[in-house]
């Protein structure tokens, strides 16, 4: 069996590391680690890419709204999902997210650590993106 390919794009080592735990504490997956945008898309043009992504919106380099709109007009990014992951959680900021081509949000701390399994297992098992402003 081969294992999902799970990107986490953030760039604070110690956000990135919990993900990672956390996510290796779900289940076995392959995991590649990204520090901003312009590496993610790095990644994404790569063989093979990733099943799923959860993406920082405020990073240097490219951040997050970008790197998730080249990501959505790409070939090989447009039917990734893409789990939103932002320390700033205002109101709107989830719909705008969603609006960029996101799937899902995540406000960071992640306070509940089954809600990145709710949201991992459905995205992974729907197997495909909502189309940008959907």
């Amino acid at each position: 069996m081969t294992l999902k390919r799970i990107l986490v794009v953030e760039d604070n080592l110690d956000n990135r590391r919990i993900l990672v735990y956390r996510l290796k504490r779900i289940g076995e997956f392959d995991i590649v680690e990204a520090s901003n945008g312009q590496e993610a898309l790095q990644i994404v043009e790569a063989s093979p890419p990733p099943d799923l992504i959860f993406m920082d919106l405020k990073m240097p380099v490219m951040d997050g709204w970008e790197a998730t709109r080249r990501i959505r007009a790409s070939d090989r990014g447009r039917g990734i999902p893409i789990i939103a992951l932002t320390a700033q959680a205002m109101a709107g900021d989830e719909q705008k997210a969603l609006s960029a081509g996101c799937d899902d949000y995540l406000a960071k701390p992640i306070v509940d650590p089954s809600l990145v399994r709710v949201k991992l297992e459905r995205l992974l098992a729907e197997g495909r993106a909502k189309p940008a402003g959907n």
